[in-house]
């Protein structure tokens, strides 16, 4: 399942490449969240093995991080068993159908939060958990509603 690049650049120098505004998921499987991002999703990796990976969507990348490769972060504190992870945060991601990655996410047998629905705020999306408990709203333009 690693699909590590070997011409994806240093570790540091990726880090001194990033600009704006970044994303890091701390997940207790990286290989499992990419394969959920790769066959629900559709989203590709730059990079990927057991304890990082760089997925890409519509040109936006972000990052997942194993668990294990945080040491000492004071994040590890509140990832704990039963923690709820990214309470609050929605990973979005525009121009990819939702319909579909709800089906996908079924077949899987991964939990849908909310199905695919015509929202005021001019968007078709669904609501998709993965396996480590983050939410990812894929969506499309929707002018039901207009």
């Amino acid at each position: 399942m690693a699909d590590m690049t070997p011409d994806f650049p240093s570790a540091p120098e990726f880090g001194r490449s990033l600009k704006g505004v970044g994303i890091n998921l701390l997940v207790p499987d990286v290989l499992k969240e990419v394969a959920f991002l790769k066959e629900v999703l559709g989203v590709t990796c730059l990079t990927a093995d057991k304890d990082f990976a760089v997925p890409i969507h519509e040109g936006q990348v972000w990052m997942l991080h194993a668990d294990a490769t945080y040491h000492s972060n004071p994040l590890l504190a509140l990832t704990g068993d039963g923690a709820l992870r990214g309470a609050g945060l929605e990973v979005r991601l525009y121009n990819l159908d939702p319909e579909a990655c709800q089906a996908r996410a079924e077949a899987g047998g991964f939990a849908v939060l909310a199905p695919c629905a015509h929202k005021p705020h001019g968007l078709y999306e669904c609501y998709l958990v993965s396996p480590a408990g983050y939410v990812y709203v894929p969506g499309v333009a929707s002018y039901e509603l207009d």
